[in-house]
């Protein structure tokens, strides 16, 4: 009899799935916008050097663009982490003073991008549209700023659980936030009315004195606190960069409040210039020393405790972008070649940071291991 061989079909091999990372959106928290805040002072701060590099403009529009699309990718992502996930919302801000601090980034972000428009956008948008459009953003970062500067104090008096002893650099931020609104104001003041040019102008230099003068309170006490107790964990020590923050913006705020006052406010302008330069140049000596310090514990922590990466590397971008500003205008202001050649230095600086920064963060996410959800 004969023997029948039934060849079976061999079952078909379905392709691995591919592994698409899971996004946990009740983990997005304020500090995000720090990454919108390192890109848009990247683009930015490319316009302030002295120096004319060949592709400078369209480096800056292609990092303005990228800037702008973060914000509003991040905005849309916050909604719906404020609607979906409220209690998230409420323990970052009223529970948690670890992120409520961070609350002082996104009045930051909306003001550095729409300094931006103004600056690099009326090629792309128009002058019309990047003028109300920087109008807008600088409005609504103010008043977010003002009410960050008080708000978070005021929970730091009646809610928080919170010791002097242990303050660090994160205390600054936001206080820090209403020097950005004096810093980039008075950009919008040639195209305001005549009348409404002078009320800009002082608002702009309240701002100034309101933040200075909160950082003179916050800083010693951060100061004793980094003494006292360290940071509270490895992954805080890029935040030693937090307190470039109010001396670079502050240093940028003297000198574009400098500029707008010749026209605005004929009778200030020489002693607004004066003002400029002398507060510039010390405070500005004060941020390089800093920098030593802070680069040089940072080095310390990558080399022996291997420090790994998280979203506080961004701190290493938006203060440092901030000198580079600060140290831009003293140039223009004291037509010496060191001043811009310390912006030139300090923006070599920035852009290794923020390329550093935005390719970890990129990688994080697409990798999954940012906004990971269980």
């Amino acid at each position: 009899m004969a023997t029948v061989t039934v060849i079976r079909p061999r079952p078909r091999l379905r392709p691995l799935a591919r592994t698409r990372p899971r996004w946990d959106l009740a983990q997005l928290g304020p500090n995000w916008y720090a990454a919108v805040m390192g890109t848009a002072i990247t683009a930015n701060g490319a316009l302030a050097l002295p120096y004319q590099v060949p592709g400078r403009l369209v480096f800056a529009r292609a990092v303005w663009v990228l800037a702008l699309v973060s914000l509003l990718v991040l905005l849309g992502a916050r909604l719906v982490h404020l609607v979906r996930h409220r209690a998230a919302a409420r323990e970052q801000l009223l529970e948690n003073p670890a992120t409520a601090f961070f609350y002082g980034c996104p009045p930051m972000a909306l003001l550095a991008v729409g300094y931006g428009t103004l600056a690099i956008g009326p090629a792309l948008l128009g002058s019309g549209p990047a003028v109300v459009l920087d109008a807008v953003l600088w409005s609504l970062g103010t008043l977010y700023a003002v009410l960050v500067a008080a708000g978070i104090p005021y929970l730091m008096l009646t809610r928080h659980e919170l010791s002097a002893l242990r303050a660090n650099p994160t205390w600054l931020l936001p206080v820090v936030a209403p020097m950005v609104s004096a810093a980039l104001g008075p950009a919008l003041l040639p195209h305001l009315p005549a009348a409404l040019r002078p009320h800009l102008l002082y608002a702009c230099y309240a701002l100034f004195g309101a933040s200075l003068l909160a950082t003179l309170v916050v800083l010693p006490v951060v100061f004793a606190g980094l003494v006292h107790s360290k940071l509270p964990a490895l992954v805080l020590t890029p935040s030693l960069f937090l307190v470039l923050g109010p001396l670079g913006q502050s240093t940028t705020a003297v000198g574009n409040l400098a500029d707008a006052a010749r026209p605005v406010a004929p009778r200030l302008a020489g002693a607004a210039l004066d003002f400029a330069i002398l507060y510039g140049v010390a405070v500005l000596g004060f941020a390089v020393l800093w920098l030593l310090i802070a680069g040089a514990v940072n080095l310390r922590a990558l080399r022996r405790h291997r420090m790994p990466f998280a979203m506080t590397w961004w701190a290493f971008t938006f203060p440092v972008g901030t000198c580079v500003t600060g140290a831009a205008g003293l140039a223009r202001h004291t037509g010496l070649a060191g001043f811009g050649w310390l912006a030139a230095g300090l923006y070599g600086l920035l852009l290794l940071a923020w390329a550093v920064a935005g390719g970890r963060t990129l990688a994080g996410l697409l990798g999954g291991r940012l906004l990971r959800a269980a």
